[in-house]
């Protein structure tokens, strides 16, 4: 006899209890015990919480939790064509970037590639100290053979940090002009923050083939959005009221104080932004190689998944490597904005 079945007796739910069934597959402790191998019949506790599942055992009119998890995934399928119609031709021009961009970074030579990234650390951070390590990392990892994927992995965050930034610098302006537009777009930042990585791959594996770079490139840019669009609304928020008066004084329309004024001063918060974005992105590409994103990812999941040490932590460094560029060269163009704000 099940726990709460005296309960339903009690009720006198015991014909309505009879007339239902589930047609979920498996419970929720029977999909959790197949994949841990344990025994589902084992003896539970000795007052089980009145779960969907332990109502159900008592009384089949009520659904199991797989019911519910079943309604989620059937309705999504059912959304799916409707979903696909809209974003196949929105997102479409991120698939021929990011597949541009790994074209672009394979065939281009390492000794044009080379002189070339190390000049861009040079212009962004005018650091000899930044400017030399950059060229030492990569050059040591283009000897031990793993240039290749970290090219692959620079122009994926590359082209994920250009659509952050592209889309995150105006959505964080609309929002510091409006505070209900803000109070909306807080609680989806929050969950994009804090929804788990692997979570933003599910739906995009059921909506486009493995196949297509976006898929990715999507999960990136959602997971890497956050900090650009928080910090452009907070710099321009922050920007003191004393200088925003002095602008109307000069008679300055809206645009040319967001222009002129807003934004040069919120340089610093926007800057600190993107470099929150690009270790963000850099991230997310790790956990993307689960989905077909080349570069050193792959590596790594190669590493966990036959247990090969040496290429994981081999992989592993290089991501370290690449994670210490890109946040020096952009923390040493943070320090370049703020010295010229303080220069003016």
């Amino acid at each position: 006899m099940a726990f709460y079945e005296g309960a339903f007796k009690a009720l006198g739910l015991e014909s309505w209890c009879e007339e239902g069934s589930s047609n979920a597959p498996l419970s929720m402790a029977d999909l959790l015990a197949q994949a841990s191998g344990d025994d589902a019949d084992a003896s539970g506790p000795l007052f089980p919480f009145p779960s969907l599942d332990n109502l159900n055992e008592s009384c089949g009119s009520v659904v199991q939790t797989r019911d519910l998890t079943k309604g989620i995934e059937d309705s999504f399928l059912a959304a799916k064509p409707a979903l696909k119609t809209v974003l196949d031709p929105l997102t479409q021009p991120l698939s021929w970037l990011l597949d541009g961009a790994l074209y672009l970074f394979n065939v281009v030579p390492w000794f044009i590639m080379i002189p070339l990234l190390v000049a861009v650390a040079w212009y962004s951070s005018r650091s000899i100290g930044v400017t030399i390590f950059v060229a030492f990392s990569i050059c040591l990892l283009a000897f031990v053979d793993h240039y290749d994927v970290a090219m692959q992995t620079l122009s994926i965050i590359f082209v994920c940090t250009g659509f952050s930034v592209l889309l995150g610098v105006p959505i964080g302006i609309a929002m510091s002009r409006s505070d209900t537009l803000q109070r909306m777009v807080v609680p989806i930042l929050d969950l994009l923050q804090t929804l788990p990585t692997f979570v933003y791959l599910i739906p995009l594996i059921f909506l486009f083939s493995v196949t297509e770079s976006k898929l990715y490139g999507i999960a990136i840019i959602l997971y890497a959005i956050v900090p650009v669009i928080r910090l452009t609304d907070l710099g321009i928020r922050l920007v003191d009221r004393d200088v925003i008066e002095a602008a109307n004084a000069f008679g300055m329309n809206s645009r040319q104080k967001l222009i002129g004024v807003q934004l040069p001063l919120a340089l610093p918060n926007i800057m600190a932004g993107i470099n929150q974005t690009i270790m963000m992105s850099l991230a997310m590409v790790v956990i993307a190689s689960l989905v077909s994103a080349p570069g050193l990812g792959v590596n790594v999941l190669r590493g966990i998944r036959n247990l090969e040490l040496g290429v994981g932590i081999v992989a592993g460094i290089g991501i370290v490597l690449l994670a210490v560029i890109l946040d020096r060269v952009s923390k040493a163009a943070l320090s370049r904005v703020d010295m010229t704000r303080v220069g003016h």
